[in-house]
C-alpha cells in the first residue's frame, strides 16, 4: 500500500516526537484551516492537505502512532490498508470546529480517495495479531529466545482452504460474475456530465467471486479454522519495555491466497529488585556502614553480569553515586554500553549497646575539639 507521503509525520505537522494528543490535534486543526480545499483552491493546498491529513490520522491514534514511531513508514504501510489509517480517527469534529462541511471517515476517505480518481482496491491481508511477553531485565541484557504459543487463523486442512465440501468446488457468484466487485457509477454534484466510478465488494459472495453450495463441516464453510502452535522469538539485547518485535506473515491467513498478517510480539520488562533501568544505564542503591564511608573500604556490588568490586574513599557522604563503567544495558542500535550507577547510602544502626553509645559520645566530643 502507497502512503500519500514520506515525509515525517511530526515533521509535516510540525511537532516534536513527545507531543501529546492535545499538540497533535491542535497543530492539525491549523494546518487544516490554512490548506482545506474548500478555502485555498491550489492543487499543492490539495496534496499539503492529504498529507497533513494522514500524519494526523496515524498521530492521533495511539496504536498507529506506537507502530510509526517504532519501525517508521513501513510500520504504518505493512500493517494498515489506506482505508484503515483513516479509519476510526474524529475528523468531524475538527471540521465542525473550523467551519467547513464534510465531515466524517466516510466523507473525507470518499472525497479524496473515491471522488477524486483516488481508486483503489485493498488487498485483503490477514489480519495482525499482538502478543504480551515478559522478560527479566538480564534476559533483556544478554537478549534470550522464547518459545510463545500462538492462535491464529489458518487454512482448513480438511477442504484446503476452499470452504467446500471434499469432492465439491465453490461456484462463481452470478451477481458478480465471478469477480468479486460491482462497479457503481454516479455524477459529480447532481451533473450528468462528468461520471465517477465506484467499486465496492459483491454483497452476494462477499467479494470472494465465488459462493458455496455444499460447506466443508470442518471449517463450515469459511475456509478457515482457528490454530494453536508455538513460534520460537529470539529478543535482542537492550531491548527496552514497549518494544516491539514484528514476525511478518504470522499472524491471520490472508483472503484468497492474500499474504498473511503479521505478528508483533510486545516486550514488557519485569520490575527488579534490585536495579532501576534509566535509558541504557541501570541504578542500584547500595548501604554501608558509618565505619566503611569514614574510613573508606572496597566492597562488592552486584552488576547484571554477576558482581564487581567497587573502592569507598574515605569520608564517602550519604547518596554519593558511583559509576562503573559499561556496566549497564546494552545499546539496541548501537556497540555501546550504558553503565551502572551505584547510589550509596549509610546505614545508621538503630539498636546500641551502653559501650557503643559511650564510644560515640566520646568520638563526637573529638571531633569537635
Amino acid at each position: 500500500m502507497l502512503l500519500l507521503s514520506s515525509k515525517d509525520y511530526y515533521e509535516t505537522l510540525g511537532l516534536s516526537r513527545d507531543a501529546s494528543k492535545d499538540e497533535v490535534k491542535s497543530a492539525y486543526r491549523k494546518l487544516a484551516l490554512k490548506y482545506h480545499p474548500d478555502r485555498n483552491k491550489s492543487s499543492e493546498a490539495e496534496e499539503k492537505f492529504k498529507e497533513i491529513s494522514e500524519a494526523y490520522a496515524v498521530l492521533a491514534d495511539d496504536q498507529k502512532r506506537k507502530y510509526y514511531d517504532t519501525f517508521g513508514h513501513a510500520g504504518i504501510s505493512d500493517r494498515y490498508s489506506r482505508e484503515d489509517i483513516f479509519r476510526g480517527v474524529d475528523f468531524e469534529t475538527i471540521f465542525k470546529d473550523i467551519g467547513f462541511g464534510f465531515g466524517g471517515f466516510g466523507d473525507v476517505f470518499e472525497r479524496f480517495f473515491g471522488a477524486r480518481g483516488w481508486g483503489w482496491q485493498s488487498t485483503p491481508k490477514g489480519s495482525d495479531i499482538e502478543y504480551n511477553l515478559e522478560i527479566t531485565l538480564e534476559e533483556a541484557s544478554t537478549g534470550v529466545e522464547k518459545t510463545i504459543p500462538v492462535s491464529n487463523i489458518e487454512n482448513c486442512d480438511v477442504c484446503d482452504g476452499t470452504g467446500a465440501k471434499p469432492g465439491t468446488s465453490p461456484e462463481s457468484c452470478t451477481k458478480c460474475k465471478g469477480r468479486g466487485q460491482l462497479t457503481y457509477s454516479r455524477a459529480a454534484g447532481g451533473t450528468s456530465h462528468v461520471l465517477f466510478t465506484q467499486i465496492v465488494p459483491c454483497n452476494n459472495c462477499n467479494g470472494r467471486g465465488t459462493v458455496i453450495e455444499s460447506p466443508c463441516k470442518e471449517c463450515q464453510g469459511e475456509g478457515k479454522v482457528q490454530s494453536q502452535h508455538e513460534i520460537k522469538v529470539t529478543i535482542p539485547p537492550g531491548v527496552e519495555s514497549g518494544g516491539i518485535l514484528k514476525l511478518s506473515g504470522q499472524g491471520d491467513t490472508g483472503e484468497g491466497g492474500a499474504p498473511a498478517g503479521d505478528l508483533y510480539v510486545i516486550v514488557h520488562i519485569k520490575p527488579h529488585e534490585i536495579f532501576h533501568r534509566q535509558g541504557n544505564d541501570v541504578i542500584c542503591e547500595i548501604p554501608i556502614t558509618f565505619t566503611q564511608a569514614t574510613l573508606g573500604a572496597e566492597i562488592k556490588v552486584p552488576t547484571l553480569d554477576g558482581g564487581a568490586y567497587l573502592k569507598i574513599p574515605k569520608g564517602t557522604q550519604n547518596g554519593t553515586i558511583f559509576k562503573l563503567k559499561e556496566e549497564g544495558m546494552p545499546s539496541i542500535h548501537e556497540r555501546a554500553r550504558g553503565d551502572e550507577l551505584v547510589r550509596i547510602y549509610v546505614e545508621v544502626p538503630k539498636k546500641l549497646t551502653r559501650k557503643q553509645k559511650k564510644l560515640l559520645k566520646e568520638f563526637e566530643k573529638e571531633i569537635k575539639k
